[in-house]
């Protein structure tokens, strides 16, 4: 399994969630709390509705702890039945949580909206990673995340076999067009970023060969190839590989305009990665539902 959010982050995302749905906290839930006795116990079981990649079980923990806390009730315990990453099928049981029927009640939706979210985001980066199988080409993503929701996301593609890119605008350097206009050269934005931030990764993005290769000469070794034609794709690659037994090797990334069907043709360029923002702007939920013993 991927290694996890830090604990600070789940803590946030789960609080900021429940704020939403419970009003400033403590909060209420006026329809759990006026019919269900706080001493009732009860048993509830997480089920997959569509088949998928699950992902996010690693806040369900956080959830019912958050919950019990404003409810000033004992956490219920949860079994976790599979791992974040694997395959299942509509009707599996992914977690049985078992406490206060307020509390189960009163995270269920919190929990859900988590849970199916980073589900849908790894069954979807799934598909392009089984696409890319065999091609030695790998699929990122990349700053495109729900706002609040990055550090749960990029977890989320990490399940579903994707990999990610940079986490912000603080770890890695993207030199981008309005970036060489306002320094003036290719040259000059990768040595300004050299000068003030020595620590970090350079990446460059270009729209042509001769943009990419103006790159190279300029000290970049990772490439954004953005909206290429595959012929053109193809046209780079072979370029900036003639160059690479004295330039040092490049990782070359495809970015803009990339689907499915094209996955393994855009693959067949030579590019290390593909780049896919609709991974987290663009992927359904995957249909998860907590059942309430009767």
């Amino acid at each position: 399994m991927p290694t996890p959010p830090p604990p600070a982050d789940l803590a946030r995302i789960v609080a900021t969630a429940l704020d939403e749905d419970l009003g400033p906290a403590p909060g209420r839930d006026v329809t759990t709390q006026a019919t269900i006795p706080a001493d009732e116990a009860g048993i509830a079981d997480l089920v997959a509705r569509a088949d998928g990649v699950v992902a996010g079980l690693v806040v369900v923990d956080e959830v019912l702890r958050q919950v019990a806390d404003r409810l000033a009730l004992v956490t219920p315990s949860v079994e976790v039945r599979v791992a974040d990453g694997t395959a299942v099928t509509r009707g599996d049981v992914l977690a049985t949580l078992t406490g206060p029927v307020q509390v189960l009640l009163v995270a269920e939706r919190t929990l859900l909206n988590l849970t199916s979210r980073a589900s849908g985001v790894a069954t979807h980066t799934r598909r392009w990673a089984d696409a890319l199988a065999g091609t030695g080409a790998q699929v990122l993503d990349t700053r495109k995340t729900t706002p609040g929701l990055r550090a749960l996301e990029k977890y989320a593609v990490r399940c579903g076999g994707g990999t990610n890119k940079r986490m912000g605008l603080y770890d890695v350097a993207m030199v981008k067009d309005n970036h060489v206009v306002a320094a003036g050269s290719v040259a000059a934005a990768i040595e300004a970023v050299r000068t003030r931030y020595p620590d970090v990764t350079i990446q460059v993005e270009a729209d042509t060969t001769e943009q990419a290769l103006e790159a190279v000469g300029a000290g970049a070794r990772f490439l954004l190839l953005d909206n290429m034609p595959t012929d053109v794709l193809s046209a780079t690659v072979a370029a900036v590989r003639a160059g690479e037994p004295t330039t040092g090797r490049v990782e070359l990334e495809a970015t803009g305009n990339l689907t499915l069907d094209r996955a393994r043709e855009v693959a067949a360029t030579g590019v290390d990665y593909l780049s896919v923002g609709a991974l987290t702007h663009s992927s359904p939920i995957l249909d998860l539902a907590l059942d309430l013993r009767a």
